[in-house]
């Protein structure tokens, strides 16, 4: 952290197809070892397969969005040493890092469900998270109920 400046937030290129910054951040979040292309074919796999199994014929981008809605976090828990006892203080944190937090935790259980492909996995998690279930959800959840069970420490400011 820079005592100097403050740092310029970089402007993320949407993808070409959707158009959406979203997606974007998504193909980012898959990729492994620099493999753009692996990462985009296996994100436009799911949403190929999520607008053609959807029952409710809603944009496959639009329940992409809903499912990072339901497991966007609106609070979360930091560390704070205040005499020698270390203290879990909740804080309310700004929407890029919810939004950041909630593809990092698609994909995180996407890659822990068992299967083969990782479309197919990631494809279930969306769904999942659209549905307000899986495991992203509760992963939402529990950050939550941790700043819940905390909450008398909030008086101790970062």
């Amino acid at each position: 952290m820079s005592r100097r400046k403050t740092t310029k937030k970089r402007s993320i290129i949407p993808d070409p197809i959707y158009n959406s910054e979203i997606a974007s951040l998504l193909i980012n979040k898959i990729l492994i070892d620099g493999k753009k292309s692996l990462a985009e074919n296996i994100f436009y796999t799911v949403m190929r397969d999520i607008k053609n199994n959807n029952k409710d014929k809603e944009d496959a981008i639009e329940v992409l969005k809903k499912a990072i809605k339901n497991s966007t976090p609106i609070i979360e828990i930091k560390a704070r040493r205040v005499g020698g006892a270390t203290y879990q203080v909740p804080t309310e944190i700004k929407p890029e890092r919810g939004r950041s937090l909630a593809l990092k935790f698609i994909i995180k259980s996407a890659r822990n469900r068992p299967g083969k492909s990782m479309s197919i996995k990631l494809q279930n998690e969306i769904l999942d998270a659209y549905n307000n279930v899986g495991n992203s959800v509760k992963k939402k959840e529990e950050i939550h109920k941790m700043a819940e069970a905390n909450k008398a420490f909030t008086n101790l400011k970062l």
